[in-house]
C-alpha cells in the first residue's frame, strides 16, 4: 500500500511539474521542437572507457560551460568512468557537442514523460547521474530510484524565490529530494535549503561553485584575431564588450557608449539577436561573416555609432579577450544576473548591475576583492577606467588573485561523486 500511495504521489507532483513546462512551453514556442529532440531516442552512447558511466547533465549553456572541468575531472580519475553528457536546451546541446566533440557523447535530455524518461534511462544505462544546479524531474528522480541508479546535484544552488516555491509544496517535493545521494551545494545557506527540503543532512555538503575552475580556460588568439577581423573591429580603438545581456540593456548601452569606443553586444537570448541588430542601421553581425580572413573583400562602412553582434553560440569567451572592458548583461533590471567569472579570468575590468541574484556569492567574493565593479551606471565605470590605467590594473590584478584562491572545486566535487558508486 505504501509504495502504491508513493507511486500515485510521484504521479500527482510530476503532473504538476509537467503541466507548469508544458505551459511555459506553449508560450514560447518550445513545444514543438523539444517535441522531436527530447524524446528519449538517443541512440545507445558507445562506450569510451572500461568503468562505470556516469550521465553528467546541465540544462543550458552556463550549467554545459560550468560542468567542463568536472567531466574531465572524471574523466582523468583512476575509476576512469564513462562519462555521458546531456543537456535540456537546444543552444546547451549545441554547445555541449562543440566542447566535447570526439571525446565523449552527448546526448539531449528527455521531457519528463514516463515513456521518454525510460526510454532514454534504457539507452544510456547510467550507473549514476549528475545534475546541475537544480534540475529535478519527478519521473525522471522516480525512475532512477526504480532502478538503483544514485543521483547527484552538483554546484547546488537554491535561489530565495525557487526555495520559497518549493517549500509551499515541501509534502509533495519532499520524497523527491529525500532520494538524491549527493548534493554538492555552493554555500551554506544553499546547502541548508536543500536539507530543509529533504535532503539527509549527512548527504549534503558544501563545495563552493564550479564556475571558478571553468573560467580558467586559456584563451585562443588565433580564434579572437579572426573574430575581430570578422567583424571589423578597429584594434586602435577601446572595445566594450557587453556578455549575455537582456532587453532594454543594449539600448541603453548603445546611448552611453563613450565617444571615441566601440561596442560588441552578445545578448543571452538568441530570440532577440535579430531585435538587437535592428537597434542601429548596419550593425555588423557575426553570423554574416562567420569566417572571413583579413585583407578579403573591403568590409561594410563601419556602423554609427560603432557597434557589433555577437549572434553565435560558444564565442563569448573569445570575445571578451578582444575587450578592454566588459560589462555583464541581465543585470541592470530583475532578470538575475549572469556569470562574470568569464572576464575577469580573461583579465579584463569587469562591471555588473546591481541585479545578479543567481550570482550573489560569485558577485559579493570579487567586488569584496576589488575584483569587479558593482554599479547601475556601468558605461561611468567604464569610462573612468578607459581614463585610469592604474585602476584597470588594480582591477584586473585583484581578479587574477582571486580567481587562484578557489581553485580546485571541480577536482574535489568529483571525488564526491565517486565516492557515491564506491558505497
Amino acid at each position: 500500500m505504501d509504495s502504491l500511495t508513493g507511486r500515485l504521489r510521484d504521479l500527482a507532483v510530476g503532473a504538476g511539474f509537467l503541466a507548469f513546462a508544458t505551459g511555459q512551453r506553449l508560450r514560447t514556442g518550445r513545444w514543438r521542437s523539444d517535441a522531436r529532440t527530447r524524446n528519449g531516442k538517443v541512440g545507445e552512447p558507445r562506450r569510451r572507457a572500461p568503468g562505470p558511466r556516469i550521465l553528467v547533465h546541465g540544462v543550458s549553456v552556463g550549467e554545459t560551460n560550468a560542468l567542463v572541468p568536472l567531466v574531465e575531472a572524471l574523466a582523468d580519475s583512476d575509476a576512469a568512468p564513462d562519462v555521458v553528457v546531456s543537456a535540456s536546451t537546444s543552444t546547451g546541446f549545441e554547445r555541449a557537442r562543440q566542447l566535447h566533440r570526439g571525446s565523449r557523447e552527448v546526448v539531449r535530455f528527455p521531457l519528463d514523460l514516463t515513456w521518454m524518461v525510460n526510454r532514454f534511462l534504457d539507452a544510456v544505462r547510467p550507473e549514476a547521474v549528475v545534475l546541475a544546479e537544480l534540475e529535478l524531474w519527478p519521473t525522471f528522480m522516480a525512475a532512477c530510484a526504480r532502478r538503483g541508479i544514485p543521483v547527484s546535484v552538483v554546484n547546488g544552488r537554491l535561489s530565495a524565490r525557487s526555495f520559497r516555491g518549493y517549500r509551499a509544496w515541501r509534502p509533495f517535493v519532499r520524497p523527491m529530494f529525500s532520494r538524491l545521494a549527493l548534493v554538492v551545494a555552493q554555500t551554506d545557506v544553499y546547502r541548508a535549503r536543500f536539507v530543509e527540503l529533504g535532503v539527509p543532512a549527512p548527504r549534503a555538503v558544501v563545495g563552493g561553485s564550479l564556475k571558478w575552475d571553468a573560467a580558467q580556460k586559456e584563451p585562443d588568439p588565433a580564434q579572437a584575431r579572426a573574430l575581430a577581423s570578422s567583424l571589423g573591429i578597429d584594434a586602435d580603438k577601446p572595445l566594450i564588450v557587453a556578455g549575455s545581456t537582456g532587453p532594454g540593456e543594449e539600448a541603453a548601452l548603445i546611448r552611453e557608449l563613450p565617444r571615441g569606443c566601440q561596442l560588441l553586444l552578445a545578448p543571452r537570448n538568441p530570440d532577440r539577436w535579430d531585435v538587437v541588430a535592428a537597434l542601429v542601421p548596419g550593425m555588423r553581425r557575426r553570423s554574416m561573416a562567420p569566417g572571413a580572413p583579413p585583407g578579403n573583400d573591403a568590409p561594410p562602412p563601419t556602423p554609427d555609432p560603432p557597434v557589433f553582434l555577437l549572434d553565435t553560440i560558444g564565442e563569448l569567451t573569445t570575445a571578451y579577450t578582444l575587450a578592454d572592458a566588459v560589462f555583464v548583461g541581465r543585470s541592470l533590471a530583475p532578470m538575475g544576473g549572469s556569470n562574470p567569472l568569464e572576464p575577469v579570468a580573461a583579465g579584463k575590468p569587469t562591471v555588473i548591475g546591481p541585479h545578479h541574484e543567481h550570482f550573489e556569492d560569485i558577485v559579493t567574493t570579487l567586488s569584496a576583492a576589488g575584483a569587479l565593479e558593482v554599479s547601475d551606471e556601468p558605461m561611468r565605470v567604464i569610462t573612468e577606467w578607459i581614463r585610469d590605467s592604474a585602476a584597470r590594473k588594480a582591477v584586473v590584478r585583484a581578479g587574477k588573485n582571486t580567481l587562484s584562491a578557489h581553485r580546485g572545486t571541480s577536482a574535489r566535487t568529483a571525488a564526491l561523486v565517486l565516492g557515491i558508486l564506491a558505497v
